[in-house]
């Protein structure tokens, strides 16, 4: 039997002296040393000569026992590490993650581990209020954030948000006296994502929280609800504009802040609905907000409030706070079915990248390329969970040359007028739940009606309208044949706007906006590049054109809003001419990564690459957002150097 010593299994690697210099970063290797993050970072270290790839560990002990491994990586062919993974919020005295990395040779051996490097993971910064108007509240963004939950104290309840603003629609609505909206006792703190390093999530299944600390409790106060003609004062989010040419386009969704509640003709509202138009007649319309009670409105991805069905609950909703949920079949001035937003179902998050074709001659010719890099935190899609909510974002513009334009108007909550229809082809059947009318158009879920002639009369609710066919609570008892009358008698109440947008925006009550999305940044003096010089030293990018050998590290800033990133690479700046990547899910142009740094498989030669952000927040097919300006990046070739012999 053979029997391998301690001393025998250690000495392939008690002869290569571990790898030095291991440390963390956010953009580039040569930042100031630091040992607390608030996302996770980047890693590099000094090369070991000689070394065929590098052995890379994350742990929570420094002893790197196996219950305390939350990642391992065998076959990193340079000296950075991309890693798109959650860390937990975790602090210790004075670490309580680290990472050791060791060199393994072509020929077999390894180095030494190195010396553990220990970080703590910690979110120091909470967001803080900014200056707003009445009904709404504002802070600063968080760089890395997802998403905000707001929690209103007095309430009690939490929102949730995508942006940097959310409207105070519980205080206001159906009770706008200054006993419910004086005061606004809230707080506030950051959602991020829990991702996993190309599908693969913390090694040894180590909880993740998704939120940061609680903010202080913050107090805003508001002044006595304006009673005055409706009218536009704001558009807000990171920044604040009010139509002029000369403002910024806003990087999130704004909130739209009015005054006032009359309409031009002096009819008083309690209730208000917001339209944004690409058209400053107001026709083409691209988004319709929740009804809401206060003067300011701000989108959100989980709903609306549910608002009273009947006049009885119309009566109790004025001494308490209304829920989320359904807002039923609410309507134009003229009759038009509006559905907010806020109700439409998720659209599909961009989880991959679009094929390229290989056709010789095509637009985008798939090029020569290769995998994503071992280690590179990219890969070509991957798969989204949890609940993302309504797509409450829209399209970017080219402003201020194109733009948006928004208006206001007031609903009223109306009882439904009696209605009359017939029954059209095929007619219903003894048991049938659906009955297919005329003309549906004014029936709502809710309603009660009438079917038939006085010899087979019935009575039956509506709950749900589809088109021209009406689906019952309850199943028919005779049948109903085709021109049979159909008849309203009541119903729920309805909410329906008292002005049309049109009308309104012809008399001058409507804003202008810009929308563009975030563009990433790559570079800043330099770019965010490090990795293998052609000398053999770790080095970061400096100004000019950097000089890597082998695959280098590149990270960039967070763009406001984005979920995920591409990033993609070429021969040259313009026309940018991405190369394709290959694997088993197909050739596309680029990879995908959910963290903020990659690993390029680049080639020796002079490369361009950029960055842009994925928003699952904006409609489908429509989300990704702006890219970065291309950088520049120079790989080269393997420096070889004749020694000793004669």
């Amino acid at each position: 039997m053979l029997v391998l010593t301690a001393a025998a299994q250690a000495a392939p690697s008690a002869t290569h002296a571990a790898p030095t210099g291991l440390r963390a970063f956010l953009f580039r290797a040569d930042e100031p040393l630091r040992h607390e993050f608030a996302r996770t970072p980047s890693f590099a270290w000094r090369p070991v000569s000689g070394a065929a790839r590098y052995e890379f560990e994350l742990s929570t002990s420094n002893t790197f026992r196996d219950n305390g491994i939350i990642l391992a990586r065998r076959d990193l062919k340079t000296p950075v590490a991309a890693v798109a993974l959650t860390l937990p919020w975790i602090t210790g005295e004075p670490y309580s993650l680290y990472a050791r990395v060791r060199g393994v040779f072509a020929k077999g051996g390894a180095t030494r581990w190195s010396k553990p490097f220990g970080f703590n993971m910690r979110q120091a910064e909470v967001p803080k209020p900014l200056p707003s108007y009445p009904g709404l509240l504002r802070w600063t963004p968080v760089e890395g954030a997802a998403a905000y939950e707001v929690r209103f104290i007095d309430v009690p309840k939490s929102v949730f948000t995508y942006t940097n603003v959310v409207d105070q629609r519980e205080l206001y609505t159906l009770h706008q006296g200054p006993l419910w909206i004086s005061k606004v006792r809230w707080r506030i703190r950051t959602i991020r994502s829990d991702i996993g390093d190309s599908g693969v999530f913390r090694q040894n299944g180590v909880p993740v929280v998704q939120y940061g600390p609680w903010s202080p409790v913050y107090e805003n106060v508001n002044p006595p609800f304006a009673v005055e003609p409706l009218n536009g004062l704001a558009t807000v989010s990171d920044v604040v504009s009010t139509g002029k040419s000369t403002d910024r386009a806003h990087r999130l969704m704004p909130a739209f802040v009015f005054a006032g509640n009359q309409t031009f003709g002096g009819t008083a509202a309690e209730l208000y609905r917001v339209y944004v138009f690409t058209d400053e007649d107001c026709i083409n319309r691209v988004y319709s907000s929740a009804i809401i009670g206060s003067p300011a409105y701000a989108p959100r991805p989980l709903g609306p409030l549910q608002l009273p069905r009947d006049t009885a609950a119309l009566a109790v909703a004025r001494s308490g706070y209304l829920g989320d949920g359904d807002q039923g079949t609410t309507y134009t001035e003229d009759g038009e079915p509006v559905v907010p937003n806020e109700s439409l179902p998720a659209a599909a998050p961009t989880a991959g990248l679009p094929a390229v074709s290989t056709t010789p001659g095509s637009s985008s010719p798939a090029q020569p390329g290769s995998a994503p890099a071992a280690g590179s935190g990219g890969v070509t899609f991957y798969t989204v969970g949890g609940e993302i909510g309504a797509p409450i974002d829209i399209w970017d513009t080219n402003w201020p040359q194109g733009g948006y334009y928004w208006t206001v108007v007031p609903v009223e909550a109306v009882s439904p007028p009696s209605l009359t229809s017939t029954v059209s082809e095929p007619g219903a059947d003894i048991g049938a739940t659906t009955v297919p009318l005329a003309n549906a158009q004014g029936f709502a879920t809710g309603d009660v009606i009438r079917v038939g002639n006085p010899s087979n009369e019935e009575t039956v609710t509506v709950r749900g309208v589809n088109g021209n066919q009406l689906t019952l609570a309850t199943a028919l008892k005779v049948a109903h044949g085709i021109g049979e009358p159909v008849v309203r008698v009541s119903g729920n109440l309805i909410y329906r706007d008292l002005e049309l947008a049109q009308d309104v925006c012809k008399q001058g009550r409507w804003l202008r906006f810009g929308k563009s999305s975030e563009p990433t940044l790559v570079t800043a003096g330099a770019p965010f590049a490090s990795g293998l010089s052609p000398n053999g030293r770790l080095t970061a990018a400096s100004a000019g054109s950097p000089l890597f050998y082998g695959a280098p590290l590149v990270a960039w800033t967070p763009a406001l809003g984005a979920d995920s990133y591409h990033v993609q690479w070429s021969k040259s700046r313009y026309p940018f001419r991405p190369r394709a990547v290959t694997t088993q899910g197909g050739t596309t142009e680029g990879i995908l990564t959910l963290g903020t740094s990659a690993v390029l498989p680049l080639t020796p030669g002079t490369w361009w690459y950029r960055v842009r952000g994925i928003s699952w927040n904006l409609p489908a097919n429509a989300q990704f957002m702006g890219w970065s300006e291309p950088a520049r990046i120079v790989v080269t070739k393997p420096r070889f150097r004749v020694s000793g012999g004669r």
